[in-house]
């Protein structure tokens, strides 16, 4: 959730609008239609995926299950639209304590959580990638960043290279600390504000429409008016509800808060603590827990409900794929993930027979980057799918890193079993944070190498713990759309190899209008620009194109993983 703004006084009504649409689960939207991305353009004039046109394709056929990964912060086992539909470890004993199937994980019944200790405590909260990598190449090489020239080795070259980056980014992109002092007075004006503004309207949460059209006569109502709707109108924001924007102008504030410390201060390393492992050894491998729902995972839960809740169950919202189990292997948690638990989360998901793996995360340093190349190549290897979602800070990532990427370091080539995945919208589903409305959400990351197709990700209804329900925006919707498509093409055609369901995906895409907006500025472009395909993924033309290609999964070479196998713990 980084933002690329110089930050002062005049350009923080920019930075904010990006930050809060730059969530990667979002805010609860208010769209026409609940299911609006599941449409059909020409039938119920939404630009969705056209899904029950895809349906009707495959009427009457009969389809074979497909196990889906969901790597995430974890899922509500319990909800009422997720519990049929969770994978079970067919070898594993539930609750004996044993690990029955001899994979390493003890009782891992609806997955594994690699971020959990042994005793049964979660990581909850973690740092920023960024921090953690510069203070531990600063304690190594020192304040000033050697000159590549005198590595010894390759990857000691690699490391140096990472330093320079982190270290400009670290000490280059913070708040001034005289801006983040006027921008927490702001704050407390707001919260003041906000307060009176419940008491006289006698609502605890009201819109900023709601509080423009209120009429006070108090002195201090018109002046609590006057500075909050001022300040929402300043940031096109007026749709959203008081709850909503002051939730995130404090994020706002501890990110910002939390970058002034990063070049200062060690960030507390939560990780370690708990789960006891040795981060910098790919090989110790046997830790984590069981516990894929820990507290309250709404992302993973909300992603897992995208793909494959339960269908014409008359319960909350259809998933788009029929025939799925969800494995949920937990890695992510209230900040950036770790690239061990990245790399070991698709290799427990690929051995346990994950055929697709959906990843709705992502980080602007990778420091153990061939770890997660070497787990991406190993899955390209059995023929299982990973669809990303790209990122939400309106990011041309041809230029600016983000990763996971296919793309493999030192130019060792590229995966062909990777998607990366923009987020589209609708016209008539505005979004909260901008005046700006359309087919590409202005938040959303992209590129024309890097992001191969888009997918809706505004206004997306799903599954939340407590068998909720709400609406979130983000690309990390969109990832999860592509990936109950490519679920969907598998259950009906089982021998289409991922490169095969990358292909057809992509080639079936469909175009938008002439010209879309460029994410993060007015600019019109076309959708070509902005992606390689040039459009957004469609399950009913998907359907069509996989039912012309023959299929080759089932004549595939079989190539064992290159991990060194690692004591168990």
């Amino acid at each position: 959730m980084n933002i690329p703004v110089k930050h002062t006084l005049l350009s923080f009504v920019l930075a904010f609008s990006l930050f809060a649409s730059s969530f990667a689960q979002g805010n609860s939207a208010k769209a026409p239609a609940k299911n609006w991305y599941q449409l059909d353009k020409a039938h119920d004039n939404y630009y969705g995926i056209s899904l029950e046109k895809a349906y009707q394709l495959v009427k009457g056929k009969k389809s074979k299950q497909v196990i889906v990964a969901v790597l995430d912060n974890g899922i509500d086992t319990l909800h009422e639209d997720l519990k049929n539909i969770l994978w079970h470890n067919p070898k594993e004993i539930p609750g004996n304590g044993v690990d029955d199937d001899h994979n390493g994980y003890v009782d891992d019944i609806y997955g594994w959580n690699f971020i959990g200790g042994k005793d049964g405590r979660n990581v909850e909260k973690d740092s920023d990638e960024g921090a953690r990598t510069y203070h531990r190449l600063k304690a190594k090489y020192g304040p000033v960043v050697p000159d590549p020239a005198t590595a010894k080795t390759p990857e000691e070259k690699t490391e140096i290279e990472l330093y320079r980056k982190v270290k400009a980014k670290i000490e280059g992109e913070q708040i001034s600390e005289v801006d983040l002092f006027l921008f927490k007075r702001i704050y407390t004006n707001m919260v003041k504000s906000d307060s009176i503004l419940q008491e006289a309207m006698g609502k605890k949460i009201f819109t900023g429409k709601e509080a423009d059209a209120y009429s006070p006569t108090r002195p201090d109502v018109v002046k609590a008016k006057t500075i909050f709707v001022g300040f929402l109108q300043s940031n096109n924001a007026l749709s959203q509800t008081n709850k909503e924007y002051m939730e995130g102008f404090k994020e706002y504030l501890n990110g910002e808060q939390n970058k002034v410390d990063a070049k200062t201060k060690v960030p507390e390393d939560y990780r370690r603590e708990i789960v006891k492992d040795n981060e910098f050894d790919i090989n110790d491998r046997f830790y984590g827990n069981n516990d894929v729902m820990t507290a309250a995972p709404s992302h993973g839960t909300h992603t897992s409900g995208i793909i494959a809740a339960s269908r014409n169950n008359g319960k909350g919202m259809d998933g788009i794929a029929d025939n799925v189990k969800i494995m949920m292997v937990r890695m992510l948690a209230d900040a950036d993930e770790h690239d061990k638990d990245v790399a070991l989360a698709i290799r427990y998901a690929v051995d346990n027979g994950a055929q697709i793996i959906s990843m709705s995360f992502g980080k602007y340093f990778s420091p153990q980057k061939k770890w997660v190349d070497e787990a991406i190549q190993y899955a390209e290897s059995k023929e299982v799918l990973l669809v990303h979602a790209s990122g939400n800070d309106a990011k041309n990532i041809d230029s600016a890193d983000h990763y996971p990427t296919p793309v493999f370091e030192n130019g060792r080539g590229v995966a062909n079993n990777f998607i990366d995945v923009g987020a589209s919208s609708d016209e008539k589903i505005p979004e909260k944070y901008t005046n700006i409305k359309g087919d590409i959400a202005s938040f959303s990351n992209y590129g024309k190498k890097s992001v191969d197709v888009f997918a809706p990700g505004v206004g997306i209804y799903s599954t939340v713990p407590g068998n909720d329900y709400t609406s979130y925006d983000g690309t990390s919707m969109a990832g999860p759309v592509v990936a109950g498509v490519a679920a969907l093409l598998l259950e009906y055609y089982p021998n289409l190899s991922a490169r095969q369901l990358k292909y057809v995906i992509e080639k079936s895409a469909v175009p938008l209008r002439e010209k879309v907006k460029r994410p993060g500025s007015t600019e019109e472009v076309p959708l070509s620009d902005l992606s390689k395909t040039g459009g957004v993924v469609n399950a009913y033309e998907a359907m069509k194109l996989a039912a012309t290609i023959k299929g080759e999964r089932n004549n595939l070479p079989v190539i064992t993983p290159k991990i060194i196998p690692g004591k168990k713990r």
